[in-house]
């Protein structure tokens, strides 16, 4: 199973936090199988909209491979390949330091 994205982890911890309090004020419980139902539920609701954000579409060689989408990714890749390998050759004698 991947990673969740940042994405998915805020997006489900903010539901769980705001689904918690908003059931807690609406339904007014104080007994402690109360406070322990809101939680699961809140809990279940949060990872749901977690798993179901987008994850994002992977780019790269993996990418390309998938799909019809192969033959297009390789021909443009033919028509750019000089201009990409001489800014690696470039950037390869010139290293960065940050």
């Amino acid at each position: 199973m991947p990673r969740p994205t940042a994405a998915q982890l805020a997006y489900g911890s903010a539901t769980v936090i705001v689904s918690t309090i908003a059931m807690l004020l609406l339904s007014q419980t104080s007994t402690g199988l109360g406070v322990a139902v809101i939680s699961a539920a809140a809990l279940a609701l949060g990872l749901l909209v977690a798993l179901t954000v987008p994850a994002p579409k992977r780019r790269g060689r993996h990418a390309a491979r998938t799909g019809s989408g192969a033959a297009t990714a390789s021909a443009t890749g033919a028509a750019t390949g000089a201009r990409v390998s001489g800014r690696r050759a470039e950037s390869a004698e010139h290293p960065v330091h940050h």
